[in-house]
């Protein structure tokens, strides 16, 4: 399989600008207040471009951005080189192999990075290792999208586009592995009338919260709540994103 974000690194902002980084760090930071102490240094798991620590940054939160892919790592350092604030400590690290010095305040992991993990057991290490780098009394604050959500994505043609850059997504949902497959055409305008094709391949698969609950605790995480989208209230049960936090017991 074709690596995933080698190419798409280079447009991956274009192709996000209505994620609403703004409204999901106001929310997550009302996730901090859940911390049994002040969130000062900051895990943002799976950064991806870096958007996420880059607001953080911005607000005064000492962040370390992890992510396994070193394009997207490129974006990132990038992205915040040009801002005010201590620049994050990018680590070039999957998610079940995380591995940090020292322990942190809060840990997020944002976007739906953990259904990349299409295997079980990577979530149960990616939760052993967050446990072990998350304070005591600390938060992690992560969300997923829903079964449903990942279900009904199949057969789904998407097209994103702009004036130099046109993006195509179809995608295939396997009942028996819980997976979504997602091919992807990427195309980039270089010089005039010439455009640069690429391909890439990404999967996600489908969690429930029953799982994810049952890993957390076994991993040693308390005071599990789940979220709707950017809502403190409960998530609904047609519910299309997630959202999870928990508080690293002793």
């Amino acid at each position: 399989m074709m690596e995933s974000y080698r190419d798409l690194a280079r447009s991956y902002d274009a192709l996000t600008q209505d994620v609403g980084y703004e409204k999901r760090a106001d929310f997550i930071e009302k996730l901090f207040c859940r911390a049994k102490m002040p969130v000062k240094t900051v895990l943002d798991l799976a950064c991806g471009t870096g958007s996420m620590s880059a607001i953080l940054m911005q607000r005064g939160y000492e962040m370390i951005a992890a992510d396994a892919s070193e394009d997207m790592l490129a974006a990132a350092r990038e992205k915040t080189a040009a801002l005010s604030g201590e620049p994050p400590v990018f680590l070039h690290q999957s998610m079940p192999k995380l591995d940090l010095y020292g322990t942190v305040d809060a840990a997020i992991c944002c976007l739906d990075s953990l259904n990349y993990l299409t295997a079980p057991r990577d979530v149960r290490k990616t939760f052993e290792r967050l446990r072990l780098f998350v304070a005591p009394g600390g938060v992690l604050v992560f969300d997923v999208l829903t079964p449903a959500r990942i279900a009904s994505l199949d057969g789904q043609v998407f097209f994103d586009e702009s004036e130099d850059l046109y993006c195509t997504w179809r995608a295939f949902y396997s009942a028996r592995s819980r997976t979504v497959t997602y091919y992807m055409d990427i195309f980039r305008r270089m010089k005039g009338d010439l455009w640069q094709r690429s391909e890439e391949v990404h999967r996600e698969r489908a969690y429930t919260v029953e799982e994810l609950t049952r890993y957390l605790t076994e991993a040693g995480f308390t005071a599990i709540k789940t979220h709707g989208d950017c809502t403190l209230s409960p998530a609904r049960e047609n519910a299309q994103r997630v959202y999870f936090s928990c508080i690293r017991g002793k």
